[in-house]
């Protein structure tokens, strides 16, 4: 690939995957760029340096102009060198680039739903370009949708908010970042059950705070102990994060647990909670899902954040909100007025017809509900087969997170040592051909995140190339 302007020559080339593995590919594959200089001016080197001994990323571009050097510095901010990558994306985009090298990978690692967005709602999305509804909407949300998640929340959440108490974002995601930065002062702590959300504990750390990680067991159920919670708790505590159903481990937190982590949270005056509920429909019975702020002395410092994402197949629409207290609020507002500004106008549009659907989504997200369970039910069936997997049944969300822990130390010839989750990921995706998530990025590396947003089918696929894969190892004598 070659550009050409005014005198400048340059040429870029990325690895492919001729002559020689796609895998192999995958672990060495470089962005290189040459120079053929034709004018005065040209890019001579490029080197980015990466230390773990370090949190700044230094690099420089050396450019020759009229005979003369000069380097420029490109030194990355403090705050974005203090940013992990999502593990998430980078094992999904290396999927698809197997796949796209004619490797069969059957894709495990996305959080995102199969199924197609409901033609009820992808109709409104098309009427709303037909009718020419384009434009910038109010940067909050439109009036029209504001009101109607204010009588969604009313009706399936018990909560009580005027539509001067919401902002509509793009996707639940910025929603819980504006909220962070809007209320988390430099060297605040944000409180983080582990498993976690792999964006969590980054999101406070872009808003210059101390993310704390409390630990969650597989023998609990992945669920917070209440009394490690105020034991952890000092003056500098802000923000306590709740996820539930949570990903990644589909647990769900029962009313009456929720109600102990209320009695500690009152305690604290600077204390206040998020409250994630982005997969609240996607829930399997007896599980029953409780907002957080609907719990007694908590709407007054709870922000409750959802999203159209996940239970209406919505993901690309990118579309959440977030509720709370109107000083919290306007707060959020302000911070997404000086970025984003609104969310798209179609896609609120498509939302007002998503929260027109009946109750809870409706039957259109009950069936995909009923589907998600189907999926569960075989594949907690089939990895019970398996001697030394631990599983806790998810109730909630659409993740099976499984402690494989008992493989770690199995050398495997022509792989090397499986020492944990992400190597073990790594073994999967070469000897099994699966994308699954390293249990590492959501703070628990004895497990790995297994979605089962995929069809029947290709799950069955997956379990049958997940099981051959690890009953081939010999696992060490001293685990």
């Amino acid at each position: 690939m070659a550009a050409q302007i005014s005198g400048i020559s340059s040429t870029c080339s990325v690895a492919s995957f001729k002559n020689q593995s796609p895998f192999d590919s995958l672990r060495s594959s470089t962005l290189s760029f040459s120079s053929n200089p034709s004018g005065n001016l040209s890019i001579k080197s490029l080197e980015t340096r990466t230390s773990q001994k370090s949190s700044t990323i230094c690099s420089a571009v050396l450019v020759e102009h009229n005979s003369e050097q000069m380097e420029v510095d490109t030194t990355l901010s403090p705050r974005v060198n203090s940013v992990k990558p999502s593990k998430t994306v980078a094992i999904t985009d290396q999927a698809t680039a197997l796949v796209e090298a004619g490797v069969p990978v059957i894709r495990l690692a996305a959080g995102e739903s199969d199924f197609d967005t409901p033609a009820v709602i992808s109709q409104a999305g098309i009427n709303a370009i037909r009718e020419g509804y384009t434009r910038y909407t109010p940067n909050a949300g439109t009036l029209e949708l504001r009101t109607a998640i204010c009588k969604k929340l009313k009706e399936e959440n018990g909560l009580s908010y005027t539509p001067d108490q919401i902002v509509v974002s793009n996707g639940a995601k910025q929603s819980i970042l504006q909220a962070i930065l809007a209320v988390c002062s430099p060297g605040d702590e944000v409180i983080v059950q582990a498993p976690f959300w792999v964006s969590y504990p980054e999101m406070a750390r872009l808003a210059d705070a101390t993310p704390v990680i409390l630990p969650a067991t597989i023998s609990e159920n992945f669920l917070l102990d209440p009394k490690l919670l105020e034991s952890m708790l000092t003056e500098k505590s802000r923000l306590l994060i709740l996820c539930s159903p949570s990903n990644p481990t589909g647990s769900v937190y029962p009313k009456e647990l929720l109600q102990e982590i209320a009695q500690v949270v009152a305690k604290h005056p600077r204390l206040l909670v998020i409250s994630d509920e982005a997969y609240e429909h996607i829930i399997y019975s007896p599980a029953v899902h409780t907002s957080f702020a609907s719990l007694p002395g908590m709407w007054e410092r709870t922000l409750t954040v959802n999203g159209f994402s996940k239970a209406f197949a919505m993901t690309g629409w990118r579309l959440g909100y977030i509720a709370g207290p109107k000083h919290f609020i306007a707060a959020c507002n302000q911070i997404q007025s000086q970025s984003t500004s609104g969310a798209s106008s179609i896609s609120q549009k498509a939302a007002v017809a998503a929260l027109g659907m009946g109750h809870a989504g409706g039957e259109a997200v009950s069936h995909m509900v009923k589907a998600f369970r189907e999926r569960r039910d075989f594949l907690v069936s089939s990895f019970r087969e398996l001697d030394g997997v631990k599983i806790s049944e998810p109730q909630g969300a659409f993740y099976l997170f499984l402690d494989f822990s008992h493989y770690y130390g199995t050398e495997v010839d022509g792989f090397g040592l499986i020492k944990d989750s992400e190597s073990l990921c790594r073994y999967l995706l070469e000897k099994g051909q699966v994308a699954l998530v390293p249990g590492d990025a959501f703070g628990d590396d004895s497990c790995i995140r297994i979605s089962y947003a995929a069809s029947l089918s290709d799950l069955q696929t997956a379990a049958d190339r997940i099981k051959k894969a690890i009953l081939s190892l010999n696992t060490p004598s001293n685990i």
